[in-house]
């Protein structure tokens, strides 16, 4: 059975992750320490994603996540499936505002890339589809092709042309939206903290091998060609993020250097902004957003704490957007996930439900 949507994103919206439940955190460990099965993991984790399910409807979202409850990292547990990228633990992890360096792990090319069809994620769409049992769209996030580019990943004597890198690349992610396509999604999510850092005043997890130019252009012309040839009624989203780790943040920048090509030329039925603070900058480069094209997702709201946003301010600063947009392409959700690595961020459950309730109440006040 595939879930049918030709409304998503939906006027209230969320990103994906939820905070890890302690029992979930405590079977986790767990198993790791040897203490349980890989089944008795497997029956916790989907007995937990049967309740946020439940609590998703609940608030009255029309969309529903697995909290990305299987996973440690939003990106790494996906990647490292792949044929041809393996994790690993390096000697730092990334460096977030305030030098807070984030747990250790990461992924690096290791061979030819290519989808794995026996990726582990497919099974979990299946169980988490079940679950869902058509009471909602069941969406599903998977990183961005394009965090494959950050520096250090690909191997240049395995590619020593980016070009025969992206391509394959763009090949595992065409292969890998049929993969789930078939399994029965019908909202995909691409996570993207790349092309936000494309955007930074000094672009992030990068060398400088290459020009912003060049590498915004292929960030460009690698989701399009993923898209290329897509089934119809599967709508893809991308999701752009300048960090979100413990209620901390990497980086910041506008959208005014990326806009006049992602914005105008990325073939997503959606995207998901941030605009939770100051760091994200104006609403003037959603003006590049084709009239009718992609919906955007006004991140309005903070994931990072559990306080709730001003309604009136919110009020105003649709109304500032859709200068630039019209009404009926916005949207509403947090500015990312509320736990995109299995610590989660700094607010309680009940702080996350409320917010949730609230955005939905919002948007329907303001977007209708």
């Amino acid at each position: 059975m595939a879930t049918k949507t030709t409304t998503a994103p939906f006027k209230a919206d969320h990103v994906g992750s939820l905070l890890r439940p302690e029992n979930l955190k405590k079977a986790r460990k767990d198993y790791q320490d040897g203490k349980l099965s890989a089944e008795a993991l497997r029956e916790v984790e989907n007995k937990e994603i049967a309740h946020i399910v439940d609590k998703q409807i609940e608030v009255g979202l029309e969309l529903v996540s697995d909290g990305e409850f299987r996973r440690r990292f939003w990106h790494t547990d996906f990647l490292e499936h792949l044929n041809g990228i393996e994790g690993y633990v390096p000697e730092v992890g990334y460096i977030f505002h305030g030098d807070e360096e984030t747990e250790r792990y990461n992924v690096r090319n290791n061979g030819k890339i290519s989808f794995n069809p026996n990726h582990p994620f497919l099974q979990d769409f299946k169980e988490f589809h079940e679950i869902v049992d058509g009471r909602a769209v069941a969406k599903q996030t998977i990183p961005s092709p394009n965090q494959l580019f950050n520096v250090g990943i690909r191997d240049t004597n395995i590619y020593p042309d980016i070009e025969d890198y992206a391509n394959d690349i763009i090949q595992a992610y065409r292969d890998a939206l049929q993969a789930f396509y078939d399994a029965g999604v019908r909202y995909l999510q691409f996570d993207d903290v790349y092309i936000a850092g494309l955007s930074s005043p000094d672009i992030p997890f990068n060398d400088g091998e290459f020009s912003r130019e060049f590498l915004i252009d292929l960030a460009r012309r690698v989701v399009n060609g993923v898209l290329e040839d897509k089934p119809e009624d599967l709508v893809v989203t991308t999701h752009l993020c300048r960090g979100n780790y413990r209620s901390n943040w990497a980086f910041e920048g506008s959208y005014d250097l990326i806009a006049p090509t992602l914005f105008a030329k990325e073939k997503v039925n959606g995207f998901f902004l941030e605009y939770d603070d100051e760091r994200s900058g104006g609403f003037k480069p959603l003006e590049h957003i084709p009239n009718g094209g992609a919906r955007v997702v006004l991140g309005l709201f903070t994931s990072k704490s559990g306080e709730l946003e001003d309604k009136d301010v919110i009020k105003s600063r649709v109304e500032e957007a859709a200068k630039y947009v019209p009404l009926e392409q916005l949207c509403l959700s947090p500015q990312c996930g509320f736990a995109s690595t299995h610590h989660g961020n700094k607010l309680t459950e009940e702080d996350q439900w409320n917010k949730l309730k609230y955005i939905v109440e919002t948007a329907k006040e303001i977007l209708g």
